[in-house]
C-alpha cells in the first residue's frame, strides 16, 4: 500500500479520498490512459479533446507558444477532462520555457555562476509564476545532472555545474521555491547525465561511474531533492550498469539496461534504498535512447512494470497505449502494478492540479530586473594573460572588429545588432567582419589600436553530437590566428568549454546564456563600468594544458 498522506506528497483525508474515488471509478483503458503524457502540437484539437474526455491522457505538454494561444488550448481540455490534467512544461530557464513571451531569464548554470542562493530563488519564483499564468502544474526541472564531461553536447549549461554540494544547494531551493507555488517538480535525468560525452536523444547511454563514486555524487543529489519532498523524478535512458550490478549481481553488462526500463534501478534503488514514494516518469519515449533499447511493445510496458508510473511522449499513442493493454493480458504488466501507477499520477493531480490561485501566497514578481541582476553577478573572467587589454575604452581603441560565432538571434534581438548598436551609442567606431571578402595576409599591417571582438552562441540542442566552433571554410579567416600581433576578446555566451577551441586566446569570459541583457552587461563589464564577479561552476579549461596558456 502506498501512504499519500506521508512524503512526498502529505495529502489530507479529503485528498486521499478523492484519489481512492476516482481510481475505483476509471476502468482499466481509463488507468491505461493516466499512464501518458502526451505533446499536445501532435494532435488536432478535436483529437486533443476527445483524448480527455475518454479520460485517456494524464497530462499533456505544449511547446513555448504565445501566453494566450496556449490558455486557449487548455481551456477546452478543463472543461472536457474527467480527471484533471497534469500540464507540463520545461521550465528550466524562465517562463520561456512554457511560453514565448515569457521571460528567458538563463541557463541554471548563469545562476549557478552567481554563486548565490537568493538568485535561484529568484529564478524559480519567475519559472512557478510564468509556468502559473498559462496553467502549468508539473515542470521538467530542475536538471540536476552533473556536467563532468565537457564534451557532452546536452548538459552544459542546463546544468548547476560540476560540484556536487552546488548542485544539492541549489536544487534544493528550486524544488522548495517552486512547490510551494504550485508547481510540481520532476528532477531530471536519473540516474544522472553528464558522464558520457554522447547525447540519449540518439541511442541509449551510459552512466559509468563505480557504483561506490555514483552513490556519493548523483546518489546523494537524489536523496537530497527526495528529502526536499521532491515530488518527481524522470528517468533518462541512460545506463548504470555498476549500481544495477550492485543491486543484482547476477546481471550481466548486456542486461544492464537504461534506467527507464529498470528494475534495478528504479525500484531497486529509487524506491527501495532511497525511499522515493513520489511520481517516476520516464524521459521522452520518442528518443533514439528509449527506441533503441528494446523491442516497443515489450519496452512500453517493461517500464511501467520496472518502477515507471508514467509514460512521455509517444512515437504513435494508439500504438503504445495499445502496448500497455496486451502488456496486461499477456502479462509483462500486472493489475497491481498498474493500479500503483494510477494511484501516484492521481496523488501528484491531487497536490498539483487543484490547486486554486487564492490559495498561493501572492508573490510579486521582477524578472527583468532579476535577470540583469543575476547577468552582473555571473558574467565571469575566466582567463586574462594580457591585463592591458582592459578596460576597452576609446582612449585605447580605434576600432572594434566584431565576429560573432554560431547562433545570432536570442529572444526578440540578435547579438550582432545589440552589439553594434551599443559600441556606436558608447562612441565606438564598430563593424561586423566577412571572412568571404578577406583574403590571406601577414601581420605588417595590423594595429594594437584596432580589437577584434568574438562573441559565440553555440548552444546546446537535442539531437546534436557536439557543441563546437565551426570557422569559415575559407582559411578559418575568423580565427584567432594572429593573437600575439592584435588584441583579442573572446565571449562565449552559452557554452563554458569554448576554450577548447581557442586555447591560446588571452582573454576570455563566459556568460552562460545569450539575452539582451546578458549582451550589454558583458559590454559594460568590458568597458569597466562594472567588476566581473562570477565564478566559474565547471572547469572551462577543460582539463587541457594549453588552454591555460
Amino acid at each position: 500500500m502506498i501512504d499519500l498522506t506521508k512524503q512526498p506528497f502529505y495529502l489530507n483525508e479529503e485528498q486521499v479520498q478523492w484519489v481512492k474515488d476516482t481510481l475505483d471509478r476509471l476502468t482499466t483503458e481509463q488507468k491505461a490512459g493516466q499512464l501518458f503524457c502526451i505533446m499536445g502540437g501532435d494532435y488536432t484539437p478535436e483529437e486533443r479533446k476527445a483524448l480527455v474526455q475518454e479520460g485517456r491522457v494524464g497530462g499533456i505538454l505544449f511547446r513555448p507558444a504565445p501566453a494566450e494561444d496556449i490558455r486557449s488550448w487548455y481551456r477546452p481540455l478543463d472543461e472536457a477532462a474527467q480527471v484533471p490534467l497534469l500540464k507540463a512544461a520545461n521550465l528550466e530557464e524562465g517562463g520561456y520555457g512554457a511560453i514565448s513571451d515569457g521571460t528567458l531569464f538563463g541557463w541554471p548554470m548563469l545562476t549557478a555562476a552567481t554563486d548565490d542562493e537568493k538568485m535561484v530563488e529568484k529564478f524559480a519564483k519567475v519559472c512557478a509564476s510564468e509556468g502559473r499564468s498559462v496553467g502549468v502544474n508539473w515542470t521538467f526541472s530542475p536538471v540536476s545532472d552533473l556536467d563532468l564531461n565537457y564534451l557532452n553536447p546536452i548538459t552544459n549549461v542546463r546544468t548547476y555545474g560540476s560540484d556536487k554540494e552546488r548542485v544539492k544547494k541549489f536544487t534544493e531551493v528550486f524544488i522548495r521555491t517552486i512547490q510551494e507555488r504550485g508547481v510540481a517538480a520532476c528532477a531530471k535525468h536519473y540516474p544522472g547525465d553528464g558522464v558520457d560525452y554522447r547525447d540519449q536523444h540518439l541511442h541509449p547511454t551510459y552512466n559509468s561511474l563505480p557504483a561506490n563514486e555514483w552513490y556519493e555524487s548523483y546518489g546523494e543529489i537524489y536523496q537530497h531533492m527526495i528529502a526536499q519532498d521532491l515530488l518527481s523524478i524522470m528517468v533518462g535512458h541512460i545506463a548504470q550498469p555498476y549500481v544495477a550490478q550492485d543491486v543484482n549481481p547476477e546481471l550481466s553488462m548486456e542486461e544492464c539496461l537504461p534506467a527507464s526500463m529498470s528494475r534495478e534501478l528504479l525500484t531497486g534503488v529509487l524506491r527501495e534504498k532511497f525511499g522515493f514514494n513520489g511520481l517516476i516518469a520516464t524521459d521522452a519515449t520518442i528518443m533514439g535512447g528509449y527506441c533503441m533499447a528494446m523491442e516497443r511493445k515489450k519496452a512500453i510496458p517493461l517500464s511501467i512494470m520496472a518502477g515507471c508510473d508514467m509514460l512521455v511522449f509517444s512515437t504513435d499513442f494508439q500504438e503504445d497505449y495499445n502496448h500497455v493493454l496486451h502488456g496486461l493480458r499477456d502479462g509483462l504488466l500486472t493489475e497491481e502494478r498498474l493500479e500503483e501507477a494510477v494511484t501516484r499520477v492521481l496523488a501528484l493531480k491531487a497536490k498539483a492540479c487543484r490547486i486554486k490561485e487564492e490559495e498561493l501566497e501572492p508573490v510579486k514578481v521582477e524578472a527583468a530586473k532579476w535577470h540583469r541582476e543575476c547577468a552582473e553577478k555571473s558574467v565571469t573572467l575566466v582567463k586574462q594573460l594580457q591585463p592591458e587589454t582592459l578596460p576597452v575604452t576609446r582612449e585605447k581603441y580605434d576600432y572594434i572588429r566584431l565576429i560573432v560565432l554560431g547562433k545570432d538571434q536570442f529572444p526578440g534581438g540578435s547579438i550582432t545588432d545589440t552589439a553594434l548598436n551599443f559600441l556606436k551609442d558608447h562612441g565606438f567606431e564598430a563593424e561586423v567582419y566577412d571572412p568571404f571578402s578577406d583574403e590571406l595576409h601577414g601581420t605588417e599591417e595590423l594595429s594594437k589600436r584596432r580589437l577584434t571582438l568574438y562573441l559565440a552562441n553555440y548552444e546546446h540542442a537535442s539531437n546534436q553530437t557536439t557543441v563546437r566552433i565551426h570557422w569559415c571554410p575559407k582559411h578559418a579567416l575568423d580565427s584567432p590566428r594572429f593573437l600575439n600581433e592584435e588584441n583579442c576578446i573572446f565571449v562565449s555566451f552559452s557554452n563554458p568549454y569554448h576554450l577548447q577551441d581557442v586555447p591560446r586566446i588571452k582573454t576570455y569570459i563566459n556568460a552562460y546564456t545569450a539575452t539582451r541583457t546578458t549582451v550589454e552587461v558583458v559590454l559594460e563589464k568590458l568597458m569597466g563600468k562594472s567588476e566581473f564577479s562570477g565564478i566559474s561552476p565547471v572547469d572551462p579549461f577543460c582539463g587541457l594544458v594549453d588552454t591555460r596558456l
